[in-house]
C-alpha cells in the first residue's frame, strides 16, 4: 500500500505561478502601485496606447499634455527593460513589441475634510491607482 504525501498549497500556489510563467513565454510585465492620480484620469492616457507598437506608445506619451503620460511612460520604459531581461540577445525592433495589456485599478483612498459654512465640513476624497502594463512581442504565423 502507497503512501500518498500531501503537498502544501503554498508549494502548488508556486508550481501554478511557475506554470503561469512559462506560458506567458515572453511577455513581460511591469506594475504601478498606489500612483497618486485619480483612476478616471489615469485611465483616459492609458486607452491611448493600448495595443499600440512600443515606439507608437512612447512618442504618444511623450507628446501627451497629461501629468499621468509621464507616469505611464515610465511604467512602458521599465516594461521595455523587464522584457529585455528576460529575453536577452533579441531586439526590440526585430520582435515588432506591442502594449499588449493595460489595466487600471482604483487605489486606496486618503480621505480629509474641509471646512464648510455654518460648522460643516466636506469631505474631500484623494484617490489612487495601480497600473498594470503588459508587453509582449507579435510572432506572425505562417
Amino acid at each position: 500500500m502507497e503512501a500518498t504525501t500531501k503537498i502544501k498549497k503554498s508549494v502548488l500556489i508556486r508550481q501554478r505561478k511557475e506554470q503561469e510563467k512559462a506560458q506567458q513565454g515572453g511577455a513581460s510585465v511591469a506594475k504601478l502601485q498606489n500612483c497618486p492620480t485619480s483612476p478616471r484620469k489615469m485611465r483616459l492616457v492609458v486607452d491611448l496606447i493600448r495595443g499600440e507598437n512600443v515606439v507608437k506608445a512612447l512618442s504618444i506619451l511623450k507628446f501627451t499634455n497629461k501629468e499621468a503620460a509621464i507616469r505611464v511612460e515610465k511604467l512602458l520604459l521599465s516594461a521595455i527593460k523587464n522584457w529585455e531581461a528576460k529575453n536577452e540577445g533579441k531586439s526590440i525592433d526585430d520582435s515588432n513589441l506591442y502594449v499588449k495589456e493595460v489595466s487600471v485599478g482604483g487605489g486606496r483612498q486618503l480621505k480629509r475634510l474641509r471646512p464648510a459654512p455654518q460648522g460643516r465640513g466636506y469631505r474631500i476624497r484623494k484617490r489612487s491607482n495601480h497600473v498594470t502594463l503588459i508587453v509582449d512581442s507579435k510572432t506572425e504565423i505562417n
